[in-house]
């Protein structure tokens, strides 16, 4: 899952683009709404972290620039404006969640993973597929009720064939939930995953579909 970070503060900048890389998102970290604008021109989202108190512009005048665009990937608000006034302006600007600074990590990844699950229209957390179940708030993977060792990537790039399963995911955009901005990406680095996956779950499970990308398998 990509996911776009706009936040001033070095330091909390800095945590969160750690921990969120930790957790297997691709993130992108921009400082400011200028560059949040150019941001959200060029690249499309799985969700995205806004602060408010932004240099050259605001928060909110990026959020309603973004949703009057047609911006549609879930926005989750983190500032330390903590009055009612400010999170009514802000969920009424198009906002899904708000989250007041400081805050616990584990929460952050909570609501992240609850608003990406709500904007694909998934009401049950775990995502399952032909004896492979995903748990996106454990990291854990089960296939024929076996348990599977995944790495993060791993996770992740079944997490996007598997939402919703059987579509095809071209090649560029998996490579692009895997990997934020500042990342060297191999030309085959795709591929390496699909081969890895296939060895764990059988040679059919992810399909390729010659020239256009992948998708798992529909037939049992």
């Amino acid at each position: 899952m990509r996911v776009l970070l706009i936040e001033d503060d070095r330091m909390i900048g800095e945590s969160l683009e750690e921990s969120l890389r930790h957790e297997g998102y691709a993130l992108d970290w921009v400082a400011d709404g200028e560059a949040a604008l150019l941001a959200l021109r060029g690249e499309m989202y799985d969700a995205i972290l806004l602060d408010l108190g932004l240099p050259r512009r605001h928060g909110l005048e990026v959020l309603a620039q973004y949703r009057d665009r047609g911006g549609s990937a879930p926005v989750l608000i983190i500032t330390a404006r903590d009055g009612v006034a400010d999170r009514v302006r802000g969920l009424d600007a198009g906002a899904d969640d708000y989250l007041i600074k400081p805050f616990e990590l584990e929460e952050l990844f909570a609501r992240l993973r609850a608003m990406i699950r709500r904007r694909s229209g998934r009401g049950r957390p775990q995502l399952s597929h032909r004896g492979l179940t995903l748990d996106p708030a454990t990291h854990e993977a089960t296939f024929n009720g076996q348990p599977v060792a995944l790495s993060a990537r791993e996770f992740q790039l079944l997490l996007a064939l598997m939402d919703p399963p059987g579509v095809v995911v071209s090649r560029t955009a998996l490579q692009d939930k895997l990997y934020g901005w500042n990342h060297e990406v191999e030309s085959n680095t795709v591929e390496v995953y699909v081969h890895s996956l296939r060895r764990k779950l059988g040679r059919g499970f992810v399909k390729n579909v010659r020239g256009v990308g992948y998708k798992l398998a529909n037939d049992p």
